[in-house]
């Protein structure tokens, strides 16, 4: 059986993915084989098929670190032909051939049964980056965070993970503000739940230890001077959950907002993230986290369309979530 995928190579020190055949006997081990429906497309996938991040430890390799679809056989006994599952994290798309084809094949103790109510298509509408945006919110919910505790900031607003999470903060209750350098985007993040839209350039990121406490948490997949930024403006006993670096790995700040604040700054790894809470964490995104118009700013595209989407990530011209659809 012959199927298509997208494999990321390298040649010449130059990275670049493209369409290949491949066949059932290529694929790694593992106790169970997915037949995909479908997969998505995030940040961490960009900058491994573009080579502008060291995200694949080998190459060649199927990209994609999410998919979406039903077992086609197991030898694993919690798994049997025909449940719908997911996959995101582990070493998918890094290590390991990843969710851009049509069957992919991984270890038993990667996948998670699919809620009943959650189909392929949403469910990769979601994918690592709604994961890790529901994670955020869960961590710090465990930290004490409620909708009276004050409003919630998001940074990276119109990016996945920010997009995902303004929108499940709102259907929780929490009055978000959306932080973004597009002001064109207000609209969009009006529209996904924000309360209130700032734009990157006209904040005044301080210099003091502490600023003014404006936030009762935050979800930050940026980094750098913006997550900086945070741990001076976080409420007191207020928690910042940290998942994302393209603003930067480091951090200048000072000990002050954690020994006279007491802020928690929680980091969010949704790659290895333990298994029960895994399957937690995607219950509440259909229970109380689910957007019922979620579906409705999703874009959808073929393997053919890869990089031009990459393309866009990379340039900051992409806005919300893409999917992949891998059926025929």
């Amino acid at each position: 059986m012959t199927f298509k995928a997208y494999r990321v190579s390298e040649t010449g020190g130059r990275v670049s993915g493209s369409i290949v055949t491949r066949e059932l006997e290529d694929l790694p081990p593992g106790e169970v084989l997915i037949r995909a429906e479908y997969s998505s497309v995030n940040y961490k996938d960009a900058l491994a098929a573009t080579g502008r991040g060291k995200i694949m430890r080998r190459m060649p390799l199927t990209g994609g670190i999410d998919v979406a679809g039903t077992v086609e056989t197991s030898s694993d006994a919690r798994f049997k032909a025909g449940d719908a599952v997911l996959v995101t994290g582990y070493d998918l798309g890094v290590g390991h051939d990843g969710g851009y084809a049509r069957y992919v094949r991984v270890p038993a103790d990667w996948v998670v049964l699919r809620p009943a109510t959650l189909g392929a298509r949403e469910a990769m509408a979601l994918g690592t980056a709604g994961f890790t945006a529901a994670l955020s919110i869960v961590r710090m919910e465990q930290n004490g965070l409620s909708p009276g505790a004050g409003p919630v900031v998001v940074t990276g607003a119109t990016g996945g993970v920010g997009s995902v999470a303004v929108a499940c903060l709102a259907q929780l209750g929490y009055a978000v503000t959306a932080v973004t350098g597009k002001p064109e985007q207000a609209t969009y993040l009006q529209g996904l739940g924000a309360a209130q839209v700032l734009l990157r350039g006209e904040i005044d990121l301080g210099t003091r230890p502490l600023e003014k406490a404006l936030w009762a948490g935050a979800v930050d997949p940026v980094g750098g001077e913006l997550l900086a930024w945070l741990t001076r403006t976080v409420q007191p006993h207020g928690a910042i959950a940290s998942s994302g670096l393209a603003g930067g790995i480091e951090l200048h700040t000072t000990v002050m907002p954690f020994i006279l604040r007491g802020i928690n700054l929680l980091g969010i790894d949704s790659v290895s993230c333990p298994r029960l809470l895994r399957q937690a964490v995607w219950e509440r995104l259909v229970t109380d986290m689910r957007v019922p118009e979620w579906n409705a700013i999703v874009t959808e595209i073929a393997l053919e369309q890869l990089d031009g989407v990459f393309a866009a990530m990379m340039e900051g011209g992409h806005t919300g979530r893409t999917v992949v659809k891998l059926m025929d």
